[in-house]
């Protein structure tokens, strides 16, 4: 008797979690910069004027809003640039960015980057909720 069923679906199994975690197809290929921002860490990649940072520790059930704002400072960070939108979910959000004052000396960090931060302000406007993070490097 052929078992075959069993195997084909631990292989596809494999072949589905191999794609979780990793970069979207913009961005395969490109060097991640680790960067903490007040607890939350991410790999970011910059590609033009979009980034994407992607959660890689365990957070016990995260709301986007943190997250976001907080990706939102770690893609300013690595890029140079100013993030004027961020899109995604807890584990991955795409940024894009508007780079018309960044330093023509600019490049990209090599090393993790860290971020102290605490939460100094908070504000609803229709149905989305803004927070505003005070950070400093360390």
């Amino acid at each position: 008797m052929r078992q075959s069923g069993p195997m084909l679906r631990l292989l596809s199994l494999i072949v589905l979690l191999a794609g979780c975690g990793g970069p979207g197809r913009e961005f395969r290929g490109l060097p991640a910069t680790r960067v903490d921002v007040g607890g939350s860490v991410f790999d970011v990649r910059v590609r033009g004027n979009l980034a994407e940072a992607i959660r890689v520790n365990p957070q016990y059930a995260p709301r986007f809003g943190p997250i976001r704002e907080r990706a939102g400072f770690a893609m300013a960070q690595v890029s140079g640039c100013r993030v004027v939108g961020v899109l995604g979910d807890q584990a991955v959000a795409t940024g894009v960015l508007s780079c018309d004052g960044r330093p023509a000396n600019w490049a990209l960090p090599a090393a993790m980057l860290r971020f102290d931060c605490f939460e100094v302000d908070s504000w609803t406007s229709g149905d989305t909720e803004y927070t505003d993070f005070e950070c400093t490097p360390y």
